[in-house]
């Protein structure tokens, strides 16, 4: 049985060190399990306020800074994985689980490979989004997953794409769910306000702001409701400066903030809207409709890539097709019928990952199981 587990994430910022968390202490709630949670030094959700500090054991790794920094964090592996596995060897976990892929996380797993310690890798993105991560990130990703003894997709939809892969015809892959991302939780505070003050229906587009999301779909949308829609609009998140940012800017009750938003502030944000916007082109899942999810907040969503698999009967969330109009008559929709109050699902959230944590276990158990049986299964004939 898998008693000590190490969980790891190296992201400085967003949602990879927040999933990497959350999925440690889900493990760590499961009975007969021990949890080393790793993550980066520089990461910001160490700083965050109410992070778990004394609540589990975390190992901080120094990582990198900038595209410098991790060249010189390769080029330093004779150092570094000595380092990480006198950590490993001390420790003595059952299995690694990567929570999500990184450009340096190939250091981890040759470690890994020193100490006996089987590797899990959890694949978000079988393909790049346009515009999005480290040149060559996918690249490492893939060398990763081939090194790993069991792969965990978030949708079917990822593990179908993976298994069009070179070389990933005959792995096995665990399919695993994303669960909510309680924020508050964390912060030890609902996410405000519970009942909000009379006003415009409030929209928001939150996250990364990039094309693939929908950016485009989003300005036609808007610019094609009814004049008599009650709304307002913010788009919020980090992205480089384009002409359809702009439009959308430039539009009657529509704020466009392209900033990066701090851990702490992510509670408020999603606090403030009504109705959360995800008008993506293409999705393998999403972290952001995950939080909303968490927040009681609605979801309006494409049907595109693993969305309609994540948002499967839940309340709250209408989906429809990547088409402008069918995007602007379920929009005008949610606006007519006006804000709705929910309390969220703060209480649910933790029952929700401790299912997914001990689900995807017993899969991987079950996985190992298997390798090691097929491997007994082979008979070597001595030559004559």
């Amino acid at each position: 049985m898998i008693k000590r587990v190490l969980v790891w994430q190296w992201g400085r910022r967003g949602g990879g060190p927040r999933f990497g968390l959350n999925l440690a202490q889900a493990i760590d709630r499961l009975p007969g399990r021990e949890v080393l949670l790793c993550l980066s030094r520089r990461a910001e959700i160490l700083t965050a306020p109410g992070f778990p500090r004394h609540a589990m054991t975390v190992w901080q790794v120094e990582t990198y800074g900038n595209l410098s920094g991790l060249l010189l964090r390769l080029l330093g592996a004779p150092v570094v994985i000595p380092r990480l596995l006198k950590v490993l060897r001390l420790w003595r976990p059952d299995l690694a689980i990567c929570a999500m892929a990184g450009p340096v996380d190939l250091l981890m797993a040759s470690a890994l490979r020193c100490a006996g310690v089987p590797l899990v890798v959890i694949v978000h993105d079988a393909l790049p989004h346009p515009g999005d991560g480290f040149p060559f990130q996918h690249t490492l990703q893939n060398i990763l997953i081939r090194q790993a003894q069991g792969v965990v997709a978030l949708t079917h939809h990822v593990a179908s794409q993976l298994r069009e892969q070179a070389g990933m015809q005959e792995r096995e892959i665990v399919v695993a769910s994303l669960p909510p991302f309680d924020y508050p939780a964390m912060q030890g505070r609902a996410i405000p306000p519970v009942i909000r003050p009379p006003g415009p229906m409030r929209l928001l587009m939150f996250g990364r702001l990039l094309a693939y999301k929908g950016l485009d779909l989003l300005l036609e949308t808007l610019k094609g409701l009814s004049p008599v829609s009650d709304y307002e609009c913010r788009i919020v998140g980090s992205g480089p400066d384009s002409d359809v940012l702009r439009k959308l800017a430039a539009l009657p009750r529509v704020s466009v903030e392209n900033r990066w938003v701090e851990e702490e502030e992510i509670a408020s944000v999603i606090g403030w809207a009504d109705v959360m916007v995800l008008p993506y082109r293409e999705a393998s899942q999403s972290g952001v409709g995950a939080v909303a999810v968490a927040a009681g907040k609605q979801v309006l969503a494409t049907r595109v890539g693993g969305l309609e698999e994540q948002f499967a009967g839940l309340p709250g969330v209408t989906l429809c097709d990547v088409d402008v109009r069918a995007l602007t008559d379920a929009l005008e929709a949610l606006i007519l019928a006006g804000p709705t109050v929910s309390e969220g699902r703060t209480g649910q959230t933790d029952i929700l990952w401790e299912t997914m944590a001990a689900t995807m276990l017993s899969d991987v158990e079950h996985l190992r199981h298997n390798q090691e049986t097929s491997q007994e299964e082979i008979v070597v004939v001595p030559s004559s």
